[in-house]
């Protein structure tokens, strides 16, 4: 008795159902779904923006302490 293999998956009907989803998913977005006025979403964009870049000068901030931090203590121990 040899080893029983299933038949191949039928592309087509594969194909179908991506393009039945993504039909679906459009239809969803244009019905059911509530957009924001335009004025909201750029005030939200800069919101986004400005809390970006507030967030990476903290990074770097921190990142600046520690590097120095740790330099002082590495020169503290070699001397």
């Amino acid at each position: 008795m040899g080893v029983r293999i299933p038949p191949p998956v039928q592309n087509k009907l594969i194909t179908m159902k991506v393009v039945n989803y993504i039909s679906e998913s459009f239809e969803e977005l244009k019905s059911n779904v509530t957009w924001p006025e335009w004025a909201e979403v750029q005030r939200l964009t800069i919101v986004v923006a400005v809390f970006s870049v507030v967030f990476a000068l903290a990074t770097w901030g921190t990142d600046e302490v520690c590097a120095k931090t740790l330099a002082i203590f590495f020169n503290w121990i070699k001397a």
